[in-house]
């Protein structure tokens, strides 16, 4: 008897990631056109959204590890993992960048560069597997996946919570550190996977 593709763990909870991520977009175009001034008022919502986020994201390395100790790593969840993370992270950011509250952290343009990124190493990983080549993501795509959370999570945090002035600042000042070190890590990892391809197919030329 064939097992389902949900009859192992890791991938029931990508499939829960997913949901999850629907639910932060459904939050987020509930508030969308909420400006700074009501913030207060609508700060029920943006909690929702904080912890969605993170239950998200965290459950990421829950799916991961689950795979690796029961031996579960399937087709399904190797395309299906990448495949929300990505949803989560990029449609997140373009909320962020459009929405009254938050866009002032997340510029369109930074968005965009990355969005562009990952068009551009999901065509490269696609062509050079059609050759019969492995293309395995690398330490900086998982430091750019970390950094990425970081900045969704800290903007959206900063409007969640009730937070002193002084650590407002603090939390300001976070945002606009990590926005930036994900735009540079996007684009660092974009390069790197640039020159790997190329190596990847000089080898197979050889």
């Amino acid at each position: 008897m064939r097992e389902g593709i949900f009859a192992h763990w890791p991938n029931r909870i990508t499939a829960a990631r997913f949901v999850g991520a629907s639910g932060l977009f459904v939050v987020f175009a509930q508030f969308g056109n909420v400006g700074v001034e009501a913030i207060e008022r609508e700060r029920t919502k943006l909690l929702y959204a904080f912890w969605l986020f993170i239950v998200v994201a965290v459950s990421d390395v829950l799916d991961g590890w689950l795979a690796r100790r029961g031996n579960h790593i399937t087709a399904f969840g190797r395309i299906a993992d990448p495949f929300v993370d990505k949803v989560l992270i990029l449609g997140a950011m373009i909320f962020l960048a459009v929405m009254p509250w938050s866009r002032a952290y997340f510029p369109a343009w930074v968005v965009v560069v990355i969005l562009a990124r990952e068009f551009l190493v999901t065509g490269i990983r696609g062509y050079v597997e059609s050759l019969g080549a492995q293309f395995p993501a690398d330490n900086f795509g998982k430091v750019k996946m970390f950094t990425q959370c970081i900045a969704v999570g800290v903007v959206i945090g900063m409007f969640a919570f009730e937070w002193t002035p002084e650590f407002q600042r603090s939390l300001e000042a976070t945002a606009r550190l990590f926005v930036w070190a994900t735009l540079a890590t996007s684009v660092g990892s974009g390069i790197s996977y640039i020159v790997k391809t190329r190596r990847i197919l000089a080898e197979h030329a050889a």
